[in-house]
């Protein structure tokens, strides 16, 4: 950002509105409360000033709202909300480090980003999984012991992301792969999780898949460091199961966390284990750019 002077892709951050109805009338313009929402409708029925299909299949299009009158209408509306960092939690960062670097008032006393109302337009919200370079699915197991219920789940892949989900929706639940089958891991000791889990946060924090899997797991059961060379952080499930069978490691796949469990644990100030969620879908990179020099 430096380098270039430009915020060169949005941080996605999402609120709530008041209701997730659909938007009726014209928002602020006749003695109706402000609602971006309705801006938003409007808007969307004018042509877009770009339409295009990423590789990925997502289509994006791409408005601009110039009005005075909307832009209050929007800013009036959102004034009353608090925003969640869905993703770019590093650009937010480095937004800040770079404001302090200009005198202010400037460009840099603002930053670009697309805020979405998941009550309306709810996103997507995806685990991410971890590949674990050279701990093999028999010793993983093995080093379980007891201390976690262990069930071998028929394949394909569905199947066992459906058991997982069942699993997860009653304890801490896993799925191990990689050699060929599918593990289902969940029900931890209530003792282990006790002595390895700190106590200094908050239930939501401490009962988080990812706490449970980076406290219990690879820091107490396999004693595996969170470096590079020992875990990679993988969002597509199958290809984290391919690269397992692949080259011999363990995939430990993930179920995802519900927004609002991010979003109270945000409210409190508890900051999320790191690669804990992964928010979509969300714009191409290189769509929208801010130039700050001008």
């Amino acid at each position: 950002m430096r380098a270039t002077s430009a915020n060169l892709e949005p941080l996605l951050l999402t609120y709530r509105s008041d209701s997730g109805g659909a938007s009726q009338g014209d928002g602020g313009s006749d003695g109706e409360a402000p609602d971006a929402r309705a801006v938003i409708e409007r808007t969307a029925e004018r042509a877009p000033l770009l339409s295009t299909t990423t590789e990925d299949g997502f289509q994006h299009r791409l408005w601009s709202v110039t009005d005075p009158a909307e832009i209050a209408e929007i800013q009036s509306d959102l004034a009353a909300h608090q925003a969640l960092i869905a993703d770019g939690h590093h650009r937010w960062a480095t937004n800040l480090r770079l404001r302090a670097e200009h005198p202010s008032p400037s460009a840099w006393d603002y930053g670009l980003v697309l805020l979405v109302d998941t009550a309306r337009y709810p996103l997507r919200v995806r685990a991410i999984h971890r590949y674990l370079h050279r701990l093999p699915v028999s010793e993983a197991l093995a080093a379980l012991g007891d201390s976690f219920r262990i069930r071998t789940v028929e394949g394909p892949l569905g199947h066992a992301l459906d058991a997982l989900a069942e699993a997860a929706a009653k304890s801490n639940a896993f799925v191990l792969a990689g050699d060929g089958a599918f593990h289902l891991v969940d029900r931890p000791s209530p003792d282990l999780l006790a002595r390895t889990i700190p106590g200094d946060h908050p239930e939501a924090w401490r009962t988080l898949d990812a706490t449970v899997l980076h406290a219990t797991l690879l820091d107490h059961v396999w004693r595996i460091p969170d470096t590079p060379d020992h875990i990679a952080y993988i969002h597509d499930t199958a290809a984290t199961v391919e690269k397992a069978e692949r080259d011999g490691g363990t995939a430990i796949l993930m179920h995802p966390v519900r927004e609002e469990v991010v979003r109270d644990l945000a409210r409190q100030g508890v900051t999320m284990p790191r690669k804990s969620t992964s928010f979509g879908p969300k714009p191409a990179t290189g769509l929208v750019l801010r130039a700050l020099a001008f």
